[in-house]
C-alpha cells in the first residue's frame, strides 16, 4: 500500500458507487466529461472535499463558504446557491445509500470551450459540476505509524499570482513536490513560503509543538484548511498555546512533536524530516490529545445538527 495522509481502508463497495454529473447519475467506469472542458484544457475548475460521519456533513458551512469565496476569487458564477447545492449532495448521498465514513469530492469547473483556449469568453455552457462520493475509512496503521516528509525546492506561491488559499484544479506545482519527495523516499512533500519559512505540505497543513506549545505558519501563504483551523479552535478551547507564526526548518528539525492536517485524515503525526527524526520519532502525546480534542469537536458539531 502506498504510505501517506490519503491512506483508506480498502471498501469494494466503491466499485459500484454513481457518480453525479450535471444532474445525471453514472457508474464509476460509465463517468466521463468532454476533452474540452475547462478544467481539462487549463486546470479552470476549483473544488471542495467533504466528511460524512454518522449520517452528517461534518462542518458543511465552512466547506460551502470556502467553496463561494473561491468561486469569487476566480470569477465564476454559480447557476445554484449553497442550500441547492448542500440538497444536490444529499441527493447523491441518497442514491448511494450512504451513511458513514464516506468523502465526497465536489469539482466544477467553469464549462466546456468552443475549442482549446485559455479565454473564458469561449466557454460554451455554464459551469460543470461533479460529484463523487467515495467510501474511505482513513487507514489506523497510517495514524499510529505516523508519516515522512521531505522539503521539496518547489515554493508554495505568494498570494499575488496563485493564492494557497484556493482549492483549484491547477495543482501541478503540488505534484511536482511530491514527486520530488517520493524519489528521496519520503511519504510526502514539506513546502516553504516564498520567504523560506514553513508553508504547508503538498497537500495538508504543517504543524509542530516544542515544549508544550503548538506552532503552525502565519497562514499567509497555506491552504486554507478547514482542519487546521478546527485545531487552532480546540487549542483555544482548552488554553493550549498556539502559535501562529514564521517557522524555520531550524525550527522544525528541533520540535518534540509534528503533524498534518486534512479533511480526510484528521491529525496524522510526523515521525522524520529530511532523514531527522522528530522527537522519539512515534505519535507524540500533545498531538494524540489534539487529536482526541478534534474529533470531540466533531461528535459536537454531529449532536448539534441532529438536535
Amino acid at each position: 500500500m502506498i504510505h501517506g495522509t490519503h491512506n483508506a481502508v480498502d471498501d469494494t463497495r466503491n466499485n459500484d458507487i454513481l457518480v453525479y454529473i450535471n444532474g445525471d447519475f453514472y457508474k464509476r467506469e460509465e463517468a466521463k466529461i468532454s476533452v474540452f472542458d475547462s478544467g481539462y484544457l487549463v486546470g479552470d475548475g476549483i473544488w471542495e472535499a467533504l466528511r460524512l460521519h454518522q449520517g452528517v456533513l461534518v462542518f458543511l458551512e465552512d466547506h460551502l463558504e470556502r467553496l463561494w469565496t473561491a468561486a469569487a476569487t476566480v470569477g465564476m458564477q454559480f447557476p445554484f446557491s449553497k442550500n441547492e447545492l448542500k440538497l444536490t449532495v444529499e441527493k447523491v448521498l441518497k442514491k448511494n445509500d450512504m451513511h458513514d465514513d464516506v468523502h465526497v469530492r465536489i469539482m466544477i469547473t467553469r464549462g466546456i470551450k468552443k475549442t482549446p483556449s485559455q479565454d473564458p469568453r469561449l466557454t460554451i455552457s455554464g459551469p460543470n459540476i461533479v460529484i463523487v462520493p467515495e467510501y474511505k475509512k482513513a487507514s489506523s496503521e497510517t495514524k499510529e505509524k505516523g508519516i515522512t516528509l521531505f522539503t521539496s525546492t518547489i515554493r508554495r506561491g505568494s498570494p499575488d499570482y496563485l493564492d494557497p488559499k484556493l482549492n483549484c484544479h491547477s495543482k501541478l506545482h503540488e505534484v511536482q513536490a511530491l514527486i520530488q519527495a517520493i524519489e528521496a523516499g519520503a511519504d510526502e512533500a514539506l513546502m516553504l513560503d516564498v520567504n523560506g519559512f514553513i508553508s504547508t505540505c503538498n497537500a495538508t497543513n504543517f504543524f509542530m509543538i516544542k515544549n508544550g506549545e503548538v506552532w503552525t505558519s502565519t497562514g499567509e501563504y497555506c491552504m486554507n484548511g478547514i482542519t487546521r483551523a478546527k485545531v487552532i479552535e480546540v487549542c483555544k478551547i482548552h488554553d493550549i498555546p498556539c502559535h501562529q507564526k514564521n517557522v524555520s526548518l531550524f525550527d522544525v528539525y528541533g520540535a518534540d512533536e509534528a503533524f498534518v492536517t486534512g479533511t480526510f485524515g484528521g491529525l496524522t503525526p510526523v515521525v522524520k524530516i529530511d532523514g531527522r527524526q522528530i522527537g522519539n520519532g512515534t505519535f507524540g502525546s500533545l498531538t494524540r490529545t489534539l487529536s482526541a480534542h478534534y474529533h470531540q469537536l466533531i461528535k459536537t458539531y454531529i449532536s448539534n445538527v441532529k438536535g
